[in-house]
């Protein structure tokens, strides 16, 4: 096993510039690493980190998330294991595929996509990040949840507050401060509009979430505070990241964007590609139930396991020419891309596979083909070259584009 001097360290400027060159030298020299400062074992191999995910011999647990998510969520569905957890997945699951996604809220991603690109579409310039990427999935998510979009700056502060917090691998104080008040400020903001649909139910998912029973179990206020907390949270970072990403990747790649707005059927290619290029979550930590042996050595029980995503999913082992945005590249599927087959990890696998995959995936193909229609000649902004940034969740910050209007 290394040690963290061997290679570039994850919480070095550098490697924050740049993750992908040290990726490649874990995989080839040190697919397993102690990391002092995070006080973990980092795997960086495709078949490791998928083992970590699919877990098929109970060899990894989700306890990390006492100490990495409660403080500002409260006590969620990640944290579950067995038969509680699959209860409450039973009840949050079914609003995110089938009828409902598909009659209550694809009409709701619609109005809000055509809002938003609405304020934009006669300027001839946008900035997809600001005025689109970072807005679309918090507004579709307090739509859907029946709270008032006029409160959407708020839900931005809160959710980058829980990032930030989720990513502070260094331990900065003022951001764990900033997110454990966020727990609160946000308690505060939803339990009585809790209480209120439970009296008078709509609609939406909140009153859904608050009237869903499975086994004779149902949420408590806490309960569906705390998943709400995190669909704002995950639903919004990971999806506003995705989308930028998607829209950076095509415009560095005119052929294919090219492709793209042609047959608009292989926008889901984009999407995975995008996933397994440019992951928006690109660590997602676990924690070991049992002493396991992986690539480059043994991690002991009760540690700590930092899986690199945006490592893995670059494995020369498992794709061709890895370092390359193909969105025609043959070993990646499709049609499993967005379900816990999927052969990328963007949305980690197995029993904690991202509930809300199918809902990102009508966010983007809605969008994208609203964007696509709205601004058939796209391009980036003169002299602008998009750059990524950041190290748990990572993305570009900005993205000017010009385009003529189109007249109607």
């Amino acid at each position: 096993m290394s040690t963290a001097q061997q290679v570039p360290d994850i919480l070095s400027p550098e490697f924050a510039a740049d993750p992908y060159p040290a990726y490649r030298v874990m995989r080839e020299t040190a697919p397993l690493i102690w990391h002092e400062p995070t006080k973990s074992y980092i795997v960086s191999r495709y078949e490791d980190v998928e083992r970590v995910f699919k877990d098929k011999a109970g060899e990894f647990t989700t306890d990390n998330y006492a100490w990495q998510l409660e403080p500002v969520h409260g006590k969620t569905i990640l944290q579950l294991s067995g038969r509680e957890h699959a209860v409450r997945r039973a009840l949050v699951a079914p609003a995110f595929r089938g009828s409902d996604l598909e009659q209550k809220f694809l009409p709701v991603i619609k109005r809000n996509s055509r809002e938003l690109i609405d304020a934009f579409r006669h300027k001839g310039s946008a900035d997809l990040v600001d005025d689109f990427a970072t807005r679309f999935p918090v507004n579709v998510i307090a739509d859907m949840l029946g709270l008032d979009k006029a409160d959407h700056p708020r839900f931005h502060r809160w959710y980058t507050a829980v990032i930030a917090f989720l990513g502070n691998l260094a331990g900065d104080p003022e951001v764990t401060a900033a997110g454990e008040r966020t727990r609160v400020e946000f308690a505060e903001y939803m339990l009585p509009i809790i209480r209120e649909r439970r009296e008078n139910p709509g609609d939406d998912l909140l009153s859904a979430l608050c009237s869903a029973e499975v086994d004779g179990v149902r949420m408590s206020d806490e309960d569906v505070k705390a998943f709400c907390s995190l669909l704002l949270a995950a639903g919004g970072e990971t999806t506003d990241k995705a989308i930028a990403g998607i829209f950076a990747n095509l415009l560095a790649h005119p052929d294919q964007l090219a492709a793209v707005r042609a047959d608009r059927s292989l926008i889901p290619r984009a999407f995975a590609e995008t996933l397994r290029y440019t992951p928006p979550v690109h660590m997602i930590m676990r924690q070991s139930a049992t002493e396991v042996t992986v690539s480059g050595g043994t991690i002991p029980a009760g540690a700590t396991v930092t899986c690199l995503i945006g490592a893995a999913n670059r494995d020369e082992r498992r794709y061709a020419d890895p370092d390359r945005f193909d969105i025609f590249r043959e070993d990646l599927t499709t049609t499993t891309a967005f379900s816990a087959a999927a052969d990328h990890l963007a949305f980690a696998l197995g029993r904690h596979f991202c509930v809300g995959a199918l809902l990102a995936k009508a966010e983007v193909e809605i969008g994208m083909n609203q964007l696509l229609d709205a601004m058939p000649d796209v391009r980036l902004a003169d002299g602008f070259q998009p750059a990524e940034q950041g190290v748990f969740t990572r993305g570009v910050q900005s993205l000017p584009v010009r385009f003529t209007p189109v007249q109607g």
